[in-house]
């Protein structure tokens, strides 16, 4: 018996897209438990709409976090097998099949993860898939942390690592893989479990995105060698670059533009699968200007993330330096 659970807040134009798919599944949930944050539009009203079409429950919870919205689902599931997903998402037919089979087959297993790719409606979206989304083949099933958009996790293996961390706004889904793999066997990678996400659709709103993924970042203390790395590419590596280009010797602009070669490689490669589904959602070619804008859209988008990860991470580090607590440290010396 299965449970599926989501989260959602102010989703009126898109939760459609996330019920009636779960409508199309072809192993449909027992029940579905969808915890609103306190909407202050129609989602809601629409969640209703479902009612007697799929065992659902809605609940709301004004002003409770992503964390708290799953972990109060999974209380108020009845099942034993979780599967999570989000708002935002559609998944595809044999998703919750698929994504639930290992832990029907193996009852010693824990988690399944599922994998989720680019939605992109609009030009800007196609750009953004490319740039922030892995493909699949970019993927070390060993080392995957998965996002809760695309999970299925059994409630005995939630309930040991104490579900979600409430203390977290973003990135609450790493904090959560970790604990999960520091005490579960080994996790279960379902490719083919998959889930089409739409990325933001606006520069404004990729840069909060990315922006609040960063401070989740320094609350929970994650990632620390990439954002070093990261500033000291900015900080040191490009001034000093443009420094010796301009008063030593022109080669090292070439050394720069080789530099902003490799920046952009891996969203360069992904680009022609990404194009493939944009075209396939609008039933037509893209014409060669809608692969320059692309083309041209890229490095700033790539910029624009990093200048908002370089912002948002002090923020989230002095955050925990005010609030830290014991429990707030994963694993003494962890630096991931």
């Amino acid at each position: 018996m299965i449970t599926l659970i989501a989260t959602v807040l102010n989703e009126g134009e898109s939760i459609n897209r996330l019920m009636d798919s779960l409508l199309s599944q072809t192993l449909p949930p027992d029940e579905v438990v969808i915890v609103d944050g306190g909407s202050t539009d129609d989602t809601v009203a629409r969640l209703k709409t479902y009612e007697g079409r799929i065992m659902l429950k809605v609940l709301v919870a004004k002003g409770c976090n992503i964390s708290k919205g799953r972990n109060l689902a999974v209380q108020h599931a009845t099942h034993n097998i979780i599967a999570i997903t989000d708002a935002g998402v559609r998944l595809t037919p044999t998703w919750l099949e698929r994504i639930t089979k290992p832990l029907l087959q193996n009852e010693a297993l824990g988690v399944a993860c599922g994998f989720f790719e680019a939605d992109p409606y609009t030009l800007f979206e196609l750009a953004m898939g490319a740039t922030v989304l892995p493909l699949v083949n970019e993927i070390d099933p060993q080392t995957f942390l998965p996002s809760s958009r695309s999970i299925a996790v059994r409630k005995s293996a939630f309930q040991h690592v104490v579900g979600y961390p409430e203390w977290l706004d973003y990135c609450e889904d790493l904090v959560f893989d970790l604990r999960l793999k520091a005490t579960q066997p080994p996790f279960v990678f379902v490719p083919d479990a998959l889930v089409y996400f739409r990325p933001r659709s606006t520069l404004k709103a990729f840069f909060v995105q990315y922006y609040r993924y960063a401070r989740g970042d320094g609350k929970a203390d994650l990632w620390r060698k990439r954002h070093i790395i990261r500033y000291i590419t900015y900080l040191v590596g490009l001034p000093l670059l443009l420094a010796l280009g301009t008063w030593v010797h022109p080669l090292f602009f070439g050394a720069l533009l080789l530099g902003g070669l490799l920046y952009v490689l891996a969203p360069l490669r992904r680009l022609p699968s990404v194009m493939a589904r944009y075209e396939a959602i609008h039933n037509q070619r893209a014409s060669l200007f809608t692969w320059l804008q692309a083309l041209l859209l890229i490095p700033i988008i790539r910029a624009v993330g990093d200048i908002a990860k370089m912002w948002g991470y002090p923020v989230g580090l002095r955050w925990r330096k005010a609030h830290y607590q014991p429990y707030m440290q994963l694993y003494d010396g962890l630096d991931v």
